[in-house]
């Protein structure tokens, strides 16, 4: 019976309505509803009312009425299918209905249940017998989130409980999509938003009259607790004090990750009742292993073990996702289940397969009920454990590379096994580094230096790495690992593969320091070296080489790049007269010969860019450098950190007060003074640098590479923001009617330019170190976002959809403190719009629409000042002599429609004859100033043929 009740909820995808009362209640004890989605093209529902009833009862359940959230009610009785009514054993049945409806539209939907009556004599509310039974469940559907059905709880609400010992309940409850779900409690209701009326909590001191409620609990040392564990879903009441029949209702929410986000889904709520009697029979135990992460194919054999302190027979059952599979299933024995003596036991077994992996672990519940105790010793009693069994993916295998010529390198590996995976991910990293995921460490772990560089489809069994089109560089040994995806919402990943690694030849320069030697504003100094070629075919490219290097700011590009001369029989260079306070320097190398033609380049290596956040008594550091050998590797994974004030005889002198390990730690360093007991002192300024060690992973060239980041410095708990910038304006040569004199009516190239000011006014500390830009298409208050920081008192916004918006910008210091937003400068459109007066729809392609002056091209002599522009909208209508509306045109929602286009005809589509019309034309305009906005042209037009 047990099997047969499993199978029909399974099938049925149904929360199972529960309820719980003694011999003399009237009806419900209990309830839920659940709703699957039987459509992807549409939004229809299959809802599943399940109500638990007394079997002594002879009121029968159903005949109350589901109301959809959308409007729609109906009863439940005479609209859904037949009731399905199973015998639990115990006095209690399960009632299942099952009823459809389509949404219309997506939305957020409340589908509620109501009926008469609960049983009677509900100890912690007023009235029960005449109090609504009431349960609900929320939808929401919403096309972005993706198909959904609600969660199922497959553990009926049917045990009793003893007063003095702790009661326990799980709803077994499973998301079939997958979702994570969570518990919490709430209160019984007799109708939406109205709760049964004088609820009390179980473990209010009402109930506990006969006890001491200060050793109330199961093992009288401390008060009874009523709990409901948000992730497992264990409903505990430790321990119950007075004997009766109590209401409880609790709310399972579904979560999904959408976009990295957590986001809810709905939610289910169950409304139960549980029975308390006096009783002195002490509850049994079930004993479960401890959770296990197995990956796809592994056989799962596991004995869970009943035990009764009594010594009374015990019966075991199971319930959970792993058991409402179609294609393997989880199976248990004995089954059906049985009495057998205690201790019994249950054999659980699972052959798992690729179709099983998910992120979250599957949540087994196991259940053990002793026997009825002898005469008068109470009802039987009930234990819940949870057994969690994660299922992860098995790794990728096969991966090979090969290098290819044009600095590329060619993967290849074996067809996926699992093909219910999504897509494959592909992970690089420079020089090798061996680590074999431990249990259930599925993915790329952060601690392995690897960059995601492309994902591929689940079928894919090559690639081909060309860095994005900008090809490898030389001399790096490319490192390659395999991790396959899973689709949301139930997702997963799979352990990572196998590395598989590729060095491309030393047949260009490669740079191995860019190391700062000096910090300044002006006078700042980097050493830059590098490699020659020394596998270049010297029989194509024959010596001597020379060496141009450049320079460019930031950590990667080509801002402000330079060249710094070309370098014969050398591979150094002291960069000299740089800031290298505030800006940071990346270079390159390339190969001439000694006609200056190019051979080829080396990698792009960035200088090592040194952080500080100002926190309470300590400083914050972080790092980083875009380069291309790896600078955190298994062989060098320390960086140093270097400070001031340490030596007492020379507190100017750096030096070193910790190393990093960057593997472990990540390229980041708290300093709170620990390292030699002496706290940072907040009126004090601690300057800092960090030396890094890195390497190729090519035994052909030195390593470790050092390089030294720039020195910066902090003060600890510094919470003073800089001083405004000043002088902030617009240039006026960006201005709309400037830019747009001589340009295309088609003119799209769209940038505002800024200027402003440090101030180095008296009161103001010289520790700015950037600028915060902030914009707004509209100006208004609370509508401006950050969208750059520079380093510079200029700022050119470009690829903008018009001149229109504003700017605000502030001062950021060298320890993050932002000053105040500057006022506004704004940049609007110039709008223009101007008709003619004279067209001839005669068939002959020219002038043949009445529109706007536009001007695609190809009019010669065209004055591009009577372009339209920044038009939003246009409604246009036509009249004749008399007055009479004879053609109307609105633009929205019609391509290019601002041009109207009109061929003279009216709205019928008669052809209009020569002669004079007369028009209005309602023009909305895309501007910042509303007294510009909307305007109305008057005019006549002559048609001529």
């Amino acid at each position: 019976m047990l099997k047969k009740l499993i199978l029909t909820l399974s099938a049925g995808l149904i929360f199972l309505l529960s309820s719980t009362s003694n011999v003399s209640a009237t009806h419900i004890r209990a309830g839920e509803i659940i709703a699957r989605r039987i459509s992807n093209s549409s939004l229809e529902f299959e809802f599943s009312i399940i109500g638990y009833t007394d079997t002594g009862s002879t009121v029968k359940f159903g005949g109350g009425d589901i109301d959809f959230g959308d409007g729609t009610v109906l009863n439940v009785e005479s609209e859904a299918d037949p009731v399905v009514t199973i015998n639990l054993g115990d006095e209690v049945a399960s009632n299942v209905f099952t009823i459809r409806h389509t949404y219309q539209a997506p939305g957020v939907y409340t589908v509620r249940f109501r009926e008469f009556y609960r049983n009677a004599g509900v100890v912690n509310m007023a009235n029960s017998v005449e109090t609504p039974f009431y349960t609900e469940t929320q939808l929401i559907i919403d096309p972005f989130y993706g198909l959904n059905n609600t969660p199922v709880l497959l553990v009926p609400p049917v045990d009793r409980g003893a007063v003095g010992a702790t009661f326990i309940h799980n709803p077994g409850a499973y998301d079939p999509d997958g979702d994570s779900l969570s518990y919490r409690i709430s209160v019984p209701k007799r109708n939406y938003n109205d709760t049964v009326f004088d609820y009390r909590s179980p473990i209010d001191p009402k109930f506990y009259t006969k006890v001491d409620y200060a050793t109330a609990n199961q093992n009288q040392d401390g008060p009874p607790t009523f709990s409901l564990d948000p992730v497992s879903g264990n409903l505990v009441w430790d321990a119950p004090g007075l004997r009766g029949e109590y209401n409880v209702a609790f709310i399972v929410e579904e979560w999904r990750n959408v976009l990295g986000t957590w986001v809810k889904l709905g939610y289910v709520t169950r409304d139960m009742q549980i029975i308390i009697e006096d009783s002195e029979n002490e509850r049994p135990e079930v004993i479960v292993p401890e959770d296990i992460c197995v990956e796809a194919g592994t056989l799962i054999e596991e004995d869970i073990f009943g035990i009764d302190p009594d010594g009374l027979p015990v019966i075991l059952e199971a319930y959970g996702g792993p058991f409402e599979f179609l294609g393997s299933p989880a199976t248990f024995s004995p089954f059906p289940a049985a009495y057998q003596p205690s201790p019994g036991t249950l054999n659980f077994t699972w052959q798992t397969v690729c179709g099983h992996v998910r992120d979250r672990p599957y949540e087994v519940q196991f259940k053990v009920v002793d026997t009825h105790p002898p005469p008068n010793a109470g009802p039987k009693l009930v234990d819940f454990k949870t057994w969690n069994i994660t299922v992860v993916a098995p790794a990728p295998t096969g991966l090979t590379a090969t290098i290819k010529p044009d600095k590329v390198i060619a993967l290849e590996w074996d067809a996926y096994e699992c093909a219910n995976a999504e897509y494959i991910q592909i992970w690089r990293r420079v020089d090798n580094y061996d680590f074999t995921p431990i249990d259930c460490e599925v993915g790329m772990p952060d601690y392995a230096g690897y960059e995601l560089i492309d994902v591929v489809d689940d079928g894919a069994r090559s690639y081909t790495d060309d860095n994005k089109g900008q090809k490898l560089d030389v001399a790096a040994n490319y490192c390659y690992r395999l991790v396959a995806v899973f689709p949301t919402p139930g997702g997963g990943v799979s352990y990572a593969s196998a590395e598989a690694c590729g060095i491309l030849e030393i047949n260009a320069p490669v740079i191995m320091n860019v190391d700062v030697k000096a910090t300044s504003v002006e006078a700042g100094e980097i050493e830059v070296r590098w490699s020659p070629p020394i596998e270049i075919d010297q029989a194509s490219f024959p010596p001597p080489y020379n060496y141009e290097l450049f320079r460019a700011e930031e950590l990667q590009g080509e801002k402000n790049i330079i060249s710094l001369g070309v370098i014969a029989n050398d591979t150094v260079f002291l960069d000299n007269g740089l800031n290298t306070r505030d800006v940071t320097y990346n270079y390159r190398v390339h190969l001439v010969d000694t006609q200056g033609g190019l051979i080829d380049t080396s990698g792009v290596a960035s200088q090592v860019r040194l952080e500080l956040k100002p926190l309470l008594q300590s400083i914050e550091l972080t790092w980083d450098a875009d380069v291309p050998w790896s600078n955190n590797t298994q062989d060098y994974p320390i960086h140093y950190i270097y400070r001031n004030r340490v030596d007492e005889n020379d507190p100017g002198q750096l030096v070193q007060i910790a190393s990093v390990d960057v593997n472990e730690e990540g390229f980041y360093f708290w300093d709170d003074g620990s390292f030699n007991g002496v706290p940072l002192n907040e009126n004090l300024e601690y300057c800092y640098y960090v030396t890094t060690q890195g390497s190729y992973g090519n035994d052909a060239l030195a390593e470790p590479l050092i390089n030294s980041s720039q020195i910066i410095c902090g003060q600890p708990n510094d919470k003073t923001p800089p001083c405004d910038p000043v002088n902030f304006v617009l240039d006026e040569s960006f201005s709309c009617d400037a830019v747009l004199q001589s340009q295309s009516c088609d003119f799209s190239a769209f940038s505002n330019k800024l200027s402003w000011e440090k101030d180095s006014s008296d009161g103001c500390e010289d520790d700015v170190r950037s600028f915060n830009i902030y914009f707004s298409e509209t100006g208004a208050e609370g509508s401006f976002n950050l969208i750059d920081n520079v380093i510079t008192t200029t700022y050119r916004h470009v690829d903008l959809a018009s001149f229109k918006g504003c700017y605000k910008i502030s001062a950021v210091d060298r320890s993050g403190n932002e000053s105040e937003l500057s006022e506004a400068v704004c940049n609007d459109n110039c709008p223009y719009f101007e008709l003619p007066n004279v067209f001839t729809p005669n068939g002959d392609g020219r002038n043949d629409v009445f529109r706007p002056f536009y001007d695609d091209g190809t009019i010669t002599g065209f004055d591009r000042a009577k372009c339209i522009r920044f038009v939003d909208a246009v409604v246009f209508t036509v009249f004749d002599r008399a007055g009479n509306a004879i053609y109307n045109f609105t633009s929205a929602g019609v391509e290019n429609s601002i041009l109207i286009d009109w061929d003279g005809r009216t709205n019928e589509g008669s052809e209009l004859p020569s002669g004079v019309y007369f028009y209005t034309a309602d023009v909305t305009f895309d501007v910042l100033n509303p007294k510009q906005m909307n305007k109305q042209y008057k005019g006549w037009v002559q048609i001529m043929k």
